[in-house]
């Protein structure tokens, strides 16, 4: 018999904090602390490294006490939200995130948009009032599952992503072919297009439809996470840097912040001074009507900060007290991801 293996947090309430970095990795430790803190942190769960270590040795399957432990912080987690994962009318969508007790970054994967399928789609699109949003969501969920829990090449979708911009979208605004079309160009239909031709491509490569079953694309995405631990690159990048005695990475499920939803949204990466010099500056980026993707993938140009408190000081606000409450916290310089 497991001991406790998922460890939930929100509502200001954590099961797990700061000095359980070997058990929930660097972070999952790091949300549990700053929901205990009362930081604006998504409700979440947090599966142990203790489950990866165990997947591998039980040949890549979880035991029933694993099963029913995540099964209980779903429930959960879709009380605190007050939503149920994928549902056709008001849908709770999460991230799945790695995140061993020593960073590793760019070798562990991320799923965003979770619980979006044909059905749920159209229900975001009623409640938030924005079908393009809710498309856009969707398209990027297909392709990030599909290249990360199905190992399709991410090449493939962006190629269909590239020709529907260039048939389409340039087209449809005649812009000459010296200007490039940016994501946020491509329209709903256009979007629309773009998920038939994903689900083409996912049926072609895997020979099954995309997953209608949001219980059955939660546990695809836990799965892609612990796979990426073992992954070539994931692999090298311990032996090169010297990484031992790990049990394996935590799995991260939180409700999703969209940053998507136009100019009225965003996400950006800071860090509480300059990471060069030391001084007391607020140093990072920000890009908006983006996913965090978007930012490390360096598809588009975000712009400093000073820019951002200009553009929208209000969060800006919000966001500069964040800084000030994890460096009293903290008492040392911090990296934020918002």
């Amino acid at each position: 018999m497991e001991g406790k293996t998922v460890y939930s947090f929100g509502n200001r309430e954590a099961d797990g904090n700061a000095s359980m970095k070997a058990v929930l990795g660097g972070k999952g430790a790091g949300l549990a602390e700053m929901t205990r803190i009362g930081l604006p942190v998504p409700s979440g769960f947090t599966i142990s490294t203790s489950v990866c270590e165990n997947y591998y040795k039980n040949g890549r399957k979880y035991s029933d006490s694993v099963k029913k432990e995540v099964e209980e912080a779903l429930k959960l987690l879709e009380r605190r939200a007050g939503k149920k994962l994928g549902d056709k009318d008001d849908p709770l969508l999460v991230s799945v995130r790695s995140g061993a007790a020593i960073s590793m970054p760019g070798m562990l994967e991320t799923i965003l948009n979770l619980g979006l399928t044909d059905e749920s789609v159209e229900g975001l699109a009623k409640k938030t009032n924005n079908r393009r949003f809710a498309l856009d969501a969707y398209r990027r969920f297909i392709m990030m599952y599909g290249s990360t829990a199905k190992d399709i090449e991410r090449k493939k979708f962006d190629e269909i992503l590239d020709e529907i911009k260039e048939k389409d979208t340039r087209k449809r605004l005649g812009r000459p072919k010296s200007e490039a079309i940016s994501d946020t160009d491509v329209n709903e239909e256009e979007l629309s297009e773009l998920i038939t031709e994903y689900k083409i491509l996912y049926k072609k490569e895997i020979k099954e439809d995309f997953p209608q079953s949001p219980v059955e694309q939660l546990w695809g995405a836990i799965s892609a996470v612990f796979n990426s631990w073992m992954s070539a690159k994931a692999v090298k990048y311990r032996e090169v840097e010297h990484i031992v005695g790990l049990k394996g990475t935590a799995v991260n499920v939180m409700q999703m912040v969209f940053g998507n939803k136009g100019r009225t949204s965003g996400t950006g990466v800071c860090f509480t001074r300059d990471p060069n010099s030391g001084k007391n500056e607020f140093y990072g980026e920000y890009l908006f009507n983006a996913q965090g993707e978007d930012v490390v993938a360096g598809i588009r140009t975000p712009i400093k900060l000073d820019e951002f408190a200009k553009e929208d000081s209000a969060s800006y606000k919000e966001l500069c007290n964040v800084r000030e409450i994890l460096e009293k916290h903290y008492r040392d310089m911090q990296d934020v991801e918002f």
